[in-house]
């Protein structure tokens, strides 16, 4: 029979603990690291491209784009204007704000830059994307939703050496106006004029409290709500992560082509889907190694979501997928998808590992003489 006091006393630790903390500090930072670095190697690797993918001279249009948006109500900067410069400057700013999401500088404001560029992009060419850019569109929404800056990254190192600096009220400045101009010429629809408002709003009393009333009673109030919204955020993006991967497995079960292997032999013998023939060839040969690989991807990922209550057997999953996403980026030459799954199965790493590899990379750091936004594991929240 359960104590009715220790299961109240375990309840109010771990509502004290949820509203007086943003957990996972390390998980959503590699979260943050990895999607952002993800989507900035994607736009330097395609940037000759850039046209064709998402710029004028694409396979779909701009009046194809708008006629779509009109029905599904999908937000992208992209349709303000049709001119040239427009999309080179949305492309330039995405490309920044991604790697200065990397970083860690000004999270709050450029995790808002980073969702409207990837929001933007792929919105305006609904056709060019995979499952790995469906991965990265969800999650650039809801981290900024996330306190992602409090370990590695210059924000966490700016709040150690107690600096501030007139960056910040710029860059939101720079924002609300941008925004207030999309808003008022109708350029995007009212809930998300809202949603943006909102963020405008919060950046603006949280900058207030922090600086005239940092040590009172309506910034602790701040301080609760940001936990709260960090860790939802943190929990969706775990659902997330299992959603897809119980789908992706439950629907590989329901399949005919996982059942007898072919969904795994045809692609090795597809010339877009073999960088290394050699090694698509050797592997295609043996039926025992495309079945134990076939049987073995439906199985980890069916179970995976079931084995979070077990530390030790998630932990063993968790490599066996990671492993899985590299041989998929090489074998098949899928290198960007991989790296948004791993970023995404990174939510799950034990924050015992992740300290230890923060203070590996530390270590190297100083070995080299050099310093970087590699903050130490005692950091304390910062402006996220």
């Amino acid at each position: 029979m359960v104590d009715p006091l220790r299961a109240r006393a375990a309840a109010e630790r771990g509502l004290a603990r949820v509203t007086g903390e943003a957990l996972g500090p390390y998980q959503s930072a590699v979260v943050r690291i990895g999607f952002a670095g993800t989507w900035l190697f994607f736009l330097l690797r395609e940037f000759p491209n850039r046209h064709e993918l998402y710029g004028p001279d694409g396979p779909w249009s701009w009046a194809l784009a708008k006629r779509l948006i009109a029905t599904n109500h999908a937000f992208t900067v992209l349709m303000w204007s049709d001119a040239t410069w427009w999309f080179e400057a949305v492309y330039v700013v995405s490309v920044l704000a991604s790697a200065l999401l990397v970083l860690g500088w000004r999270t709050r404001a450029t995790s808002v830059v980073f969702m409207v560029g990837v929001l933007s992009l792929q919105n305006r060419s609904v056709f060019m994307g995979d499952g790995g850019d469906n991965v990265i569109h969800l999650m650039a929404v809801y981290l900024v939703l996330t306190r992602c800056a409090q370990v590695w990254s210059l924000d966490a190192r700016r709040t150690e050496r107690g600096g501030a600096g007139p960056a910040g009220p710029v860059l939101w400045g720079v924002l609300g106006a941008v925004f207030g101009y999309g808003a008022l010429a109708g350029r995007f629809d009212a809930l998300w004029a809202a949603a943006f408002g909102a963020l405008w709003v919060g950046a603006g009393v949280w900058w207030l409290a922090g600086r005239y009333a940092p040590e009172g009673e309506g910034r602790a109030l701040l301080d609760v709500l940001a936990n709260l919204l960090h860790n939802a955020g943190m929990l969706v993006i775990m659902a997330e992560v299992c959603l897809i991967y119980a789908t992706a497995g439950w629907y590989k079960i329901q399949g005919s082509r996982w059942q007898d292997g072919t969904a795994l032999y045809y692609p090795l013998g597809l010339d877009y889907f073999t960088p290394w023939p050699g090694l698509s060839a050797l592997l295609a040969g043996s039926g025992t190694v495309v079945m134990l690989l076939t049987y073995g991807t439906v199985a980890v990922q069916v179970a995976f979501p079931f084995t979070l209550f077990n530390r030790r057997i998630k932990n063993a999953l968790l490599a066996v997928m990671m492993l899985e996403h590299l041989g998929i980026a090489v074998v098949l030459g899928l290198p960007f998808f991989s790296m948004a799954m791993i970023a995404a199965d990174a939510v799950f790493l034990p924050t015992g590992f992740l300290v230890w590899l923060g203070a590996r990379v530390a270590l190297v750091r100083v070995r080299r003489g050099r310093t970087g936004p590699v903050a130490v594991a005692g950091a304390g929240a910062v402006g996220r």
